[in-house]
């Protein structure tokens, strides 16, 4: 088993990189949500520059967000940078659309585009936008072509789950193993202190944003769904006060880093405990155990709260134990 990590792209994930890699970490993902954080692939160079051996890539690129060229000359800036350590995962797109206000893609638009983006690596012509387009990259701008980047497809549902076949290096996704040579799941929480509460003060900062973003999901999908949960429902008539075209910016204000006021209600120990990968040394291990044997083969831990190093530390230790 893999394990790797993720950050929001900032001048701190740079520094989060270098020691994910001193630590022992496989690779280091970024998220690419433009209304959030900052540009992806700028951070991803800075990365590059100051490590070594430690994989890098983002994870999840969202397609509309740039053209298919734009995004295969970034790829190959980066393979440039980091050579053979490069890998891309591309999905359908979570915060990086919903925080604009859109719906995620379609799975047709979404494996159109993976089609284009590997033909362009391939260093063939391709139609994008109703023009043939290539890269016209010489050779101080680029590797040789083809270039082999690995692209795995951020998938849950059926639909993507069978484009990452067609298509894809592997799967990136939430929850349990899937039947592919590479799996990568995401695993968000903290790694309890002994005899540490769940509802500790500690835990509510380094675990908290992973809680809280379950509702943002949901509420994504379908807002009324909110309500089974406990707090939804007043969370979402607090939220309803809001201009309908505006809530979408409170739902994901600070995005798996910090938990905003709007969202300290929700916060609950035990929830906590359900719903991210919080809990002792002992616990932890046997959640690895388990997606092990169910197919994962990467687990891509995203450490949140005010002591990142801290969560790096203590979750590699623990896996490796």
């Amino acid at each position: 088993m893999e394990i790797s990590c993720a950050f929001p792209p900032g001048p701190t994930a740079v520094d989060h990189i270098v020691e994910a890699e001193q630590l022992g970490y496989k690779r280091a993902w970024l998220y690419d949500s433009p209304a959030l954080y900052g540009d992806i692939w700028v951070f991803e160079a800075l990365a590059a520059e100051r490590t070594s051996t430690i994989g890098l890539g983002p994870a999840v690129l969202v397609p509309n967000l740039r053209h298919a060229l734009t995004q295969a000359s970034a790829i190959v800036t980066l393979e440039q940078l980091a050579p053979g350590r490069t890998a891309v995962a591309i999905g359908t797109g979570f915060t990086g659309r919903l925080a604009m206000g859109q719906k995620p893609l379609t799975w047709a638009y979404t494996k159109r585009y993976i089609e284009q983006l590997r033909a362009l690596l391939r260093g063939e012509t391709v139609e994008v936008d109703g023009a043939m387009v290539k890269m016209l990259h010489g050779p101080e701008f680029a590797p040789p072509f083809p270039i082999n980047t690995p692209i795995v497809v951020a998938a849950n549902g059926p639909k993507g789950l069978a484009v990452a076949r067609e298509l894809g290096d592997g799967v990136m996704t939430i929850g349990g193993g899937e039947d592919f040579d590479w799996c990568a799941v995401y695993a968000l929480g903290t790694v309890l202190d002994q005899g540490e509460s769940p509802g500790s003060d500690r835990v509510f900062a380094a675990a908290g944003p992973a809680q809280t973003v379950v509702y943002h999901a949901i509420w994504g999908g379908n807002p009324e769904a909110v309500d089974a949960f406990p707090g939804g429902a007043e969370w979402r008539k607090q939220l309803e006060k809001l201009p309908e075209n505006e809530r979408h910016l409170a739902v994901h204000d600070d995005h798996l880093v910090r938990v905003t006021e709007r969202d300290q209600p929700l916060l609950d120990g035990d929830l906590i405990k359900s719903f991210t990968w919080t809990g002792t040394p002992d616990e932890i291990r046997v959640r690895v155990d388990a997606l092990e044997a169910a197919g994962a083969t990467e687990i891509v831990y995203a450490p949140m709260g005010p002591d990142v190093p801290r969560e790096l530390r203590t979750f590699i230790a623990t896996t490796q134990e």
